[in-house]
């Protein structure tokens, strides 16, 4: 599924449940996708990771092309980080997709109020996940144009 003529996608998944980075990481390798995936693991941590500061302030690479967001996790929920990327100069430009659990129609709607590029309820079959995945790298690594 790579397309040479694009640069590779980097995708920061952030999301507090081990079994959903592990899933959504074999998704994008049985799909054969070629991209970069980081993970953290709760709201603070993201913010962090973007400024390098912290325990990230030695990371070496760049900003993502795109963020997969999870609403429900510690510290600082999925809406706070929303709310603090775009309202950061820095960050604003950077898609972010909603990727949690949540079917509600009102973090639909918050999220998309507070900037959300897109919104997707987390599949509950293995399948379906690889499915998401393919349409996820299909539009943002071969459809969209990303800063």
């Amino acid at each position: 599924m790579e397309n040479n003529d694009k640069p590779l996608l980097t995708i920061l998944m952030v999301d507090d449940d081990e079994d959903d980075r592990y899933l959504t990481r074999s998704a994008f390798e049985e799909n054969k996708i070629s991209c970069s995936i980081e993970f953290v693991e709760d709201g603070s941590d993201v913010i962090d990771m973007l400024h390098k500061r912290g325990k990230y302030q030695k990371r070496t690479g760049g900003l993502p092309n795109l963020i997969l967001l999870d609403l429900n996790m510690p510290k600082k929920d999925g809406k706070q980080v929303l709310r603090e990327i775009k309202a950061s100069p820095a960050f604003k430009h950077i898609p972010v997709i909603i990727f949690t659990t949540s079917k509600s129609p009102e973090d639909v709607l918050q999220a998309y109020n507070l900037g959300a590029s897109a919104f997707i309820t987390k599949p509950s079959s293995f399948d379906k996940l690889l499915e998401v995945t393919r349409n996820i790298w299909q539009y943002w690594a071969n459809t969209a144009t990303l800063v």
